[in-house]
Protein backbone atom coordinates (compact mmCIF):
# COMPACT_ATOMS: atom_id res chain seq x y z
CA UNK A 1 0.00 0.00 0.00
CA UNK A 2 2.87 2.15 0.26
CA UNK A 3 3.39 2.25 -3.45
CA UNK A 4 -0.21 3.67 -3.54
CA UNK A 5 0.71 6.66 -1.70
CA UNK A 6 3.87 7.07 -2.81
CA UNK A 7 2.11 7.54 -6.14
CA UNK A 8 -0.62 9.87 -4.86
CA UNK A 9 2.23 12.07 -3.84
CA UNK A 10 3.62 12.35 -6.70
CA UNK A 11 0.92 12.87 -8.77
CA UNK A 12 0.23 15.78 -6.52
CA UNK A 13 3.30 17.27 -7.95
CA UNK A 14 2.12 16.74 -11.94
CA UNK A 15 -0.96 18.34 -10.58
CA UNK A 16 0.32 21.77 -9.91
CA UNK A 17 2.38 21.89 -12.92
CA UNK A 18 -0.55 20.85 -14.90
CA UNK A 19 -2.70 23.70 -13.10
CA UNK A 20 -0.04 26.43 -13.69
CA UNK A 21 0.27 26.01 -17.14
CA UNK A 22 -3.47 25.28 -17.84
CA UNK A 23 -4.07 28.68 -15.64
CA UNK A 24 -1.19 30.75 -17.97
CA UNK A 25 -2.61 29.66 -21.13
CA UNK A 26 -6.55 29.76 -20.46
CA UNK A 27 -5.62 33.90 -18.75
CA UNK A 28 -3.84 34.16 -21.93
CA UNK A 29 -6.73 32.69 -23.66
CA UNK A 30 -9.36 35.61 -21.58
CA UNK A 31 -6.96 38.21 -21.01
CA UNK A 32 -6.00 38.80 -25.44
CA UNK A 33 -9.36 37.12 -26.53
CA UNK A 34 -8.07 34.16 -28.50
CA UNK A 35 -9.26 31.33 -30.25
CA UNK A 36 -10.13 28.21 -27.93
CA UNK A 37 -8.97 25.45 -29.80
CA UNK A 38 -8.14 21.92 -29.37
CA UNK A 39 -5.24 22.18 -27.50
CA UNK A 40 -7.01 24.04 -24.83
CA UNK A 41 -9.62 21.47 -25.04
CA UNK A 42 -6.70 18.85 -24.42
CA UNK A 43 -5.07 20.92 -21.61
CA UNK A 44 -8.50 21.18 -19.54
CA UNK A 45 -9.56 17.14 -19.99
CA UNK A 46 -6.26 16.32 -19.14
CA UNK A 47 -6.12 18.54 -15.63
CA UNK A 48 -9.23 16.71 -15.05
CA UNK A 49 -8.28 13.60 -15.84
CA UNK A 50 -5.05 13.95 -13.37
CA UNK A 51 -7.56 14.88 -10.93
CA UNK A 52 -9.76 11.97 -11.45
CA UNK A 53 -6.37 9.72 -11.36
CA UNK A 54 -5.40 11.10 -8.55
CA UNK A 55 -8.82 11.28 -6.78
CA UNK A 56 -8.59 7.53 -7.90
CA UNK A 57 -5.70 6.69 -6.11
CA UNK A 58 -6.43 8.56 -2.53
CA UNK A 59 -10.00 6.76 -2.11
CA UNK A 60 -8.13 3.11 -3.09
CA UNK A 61 -5.56 4.36 -0.25
CA UNK A 62 -8.23 5.55 2.07
CA UNK A 63 -10.08 2.54 1.95
CA UNK A 64 -7.50 -0.07 1.71
CA UNK A 65 -5.39 1.65 4.74
CA UNK A 66 -9.00 2.05 6.69
CA UNK A 67 -10.61 -1.57 6.74
CA UNK A 68 -6.62 -2.42 7.36
CA UNK A 69 -6.35 -0.97 10.55
CA UNK A 70 -5.09 2.95 9.87
CA UNK A 71 -9.00 4.03 10.56
CA UNK A 72 -10.84 6.50 9.62
CA UNK A 73 -9.02 10.28 11.04
CA UNK A 74 -11.30 13.10 10.50
CA UNK A 75 -8.22 14.97 8.68
CA UNK A 76 -8.03 12.94 6.20
CA UNK A 77 -12.23 12.30 5.73
CA UNK A 78 -12.40 16.18 5.78
CA UNK A 79 -9.17 16.37 2.75
CA UNK A 80 -10.88 13.35 0.69
CA UNK A 81 -14.20 15.70 0.99
CA UNK A 82 -12.55 18.76 -0.22
CA UNK A 83 -10.77 17.07 -2.64
CA UNK A 84 -14.09 15.67 -4.16
CA UNK A 85 -15.51 19.07 -4.39
CA UNK A 86 -12.08 20.43 -6.29
CA UNK A 87 -12.12 17.26 -8.82
CA UNK A 88 -16.01 18.69 -9.27
CA UNK A 89 -14.86 21.94 -9.90
CA UNK A 90 -12.17 21.07 -12.34
CA UNK A 91 -14.70 19.27 -14.58
CA UNK A 92 -17.62 21.75 -13.83
CA UNK A 93 -15.88 24.35 -15.19
CA UNK A 94 -15.11 22.81 -18.37
CA UNK A 95 -18.76 21.76 -18.40
CA UNK A 96 -20.09 25.12 -18.41
CA UNK A 97 -21.08 26.26 -21.57
CA UNK A 98 -20.25 29.39 -23.16
CA UNK A 99 -21.34 31.65 -25.85
CA UNK A 100 -18.18 32.55 -26.97
CA UNK A 101 -14.18 31.41 -26.26
CA UNK A 102 -13.45 34.35 -24.08
CA UNK A 103 -15.82 32.95 -21.63
CA UNK A 104 -15.11 29.53 -22.37
CA UNK A 105 -11.51 30.41 -21.08
CA UNK A 106 -12.62 32.12 -18.39
CA UNK A 107 -14.75 29.21 -17.26
CA UNK A 108 -11.91 27.46 -17.32
CA UNK A 109 -9.45 29.84 -15.86
CA UNK A 110 -11.68 29.76 -12.90
CA UNK A 111 -12.22 26.09 -12.53
CA UNK A 112 -8.19 25.71 -12.69
CA UNK A 113 -7.42 27.86 -10.14
CA UNK A 114 -10.65 27.77 -8.02
CA UNK A 115 -9.78 23.63 -7.82
CA UNK A 116 -6.32 24.67 -7.10
CA UNK A 117 -6.76 26.69 -4.08
CA UNK A 118 -8.79 23.96 -2.69
CA UNK A 119 -6.39 21.30 -3.26
CA UNK A 120 -4.02 23.46 -1.57
CA UNK A 121 -6.29 23.73 1.10
CA UNK A 122 -6.77 20.08 1.55
CA UNK A 123 -3.24 18.75 1.59
CA UNK A 124 -2.86 21.55 4.28
CA UNK A 125 -5.28 19.36 6.37
CA UNK A 126 -2.98 16.29 6.17
CA UNK A 127 -0.13 18.01 7.36
CA UNK A 128 0.90 19.76 4.42
CA UNK A 129 3.16 19.89 1.00
CA UNK A 130 6.13 18.90 3.01
CA UNK A 131 5.32 15.24 3.65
Amino acid sequence: MGFVLMLHSLVRWIIVLAAIVAAAKFALGWLRGGAFGKMDKGLASGYAGLLDLQGALGLIYLLWDGYAGGGWPLGRLEHTGLMIVAIALAHLSARLPAANDKLRFRNLFLGVVGSLVLIVLGVALIGGWAR
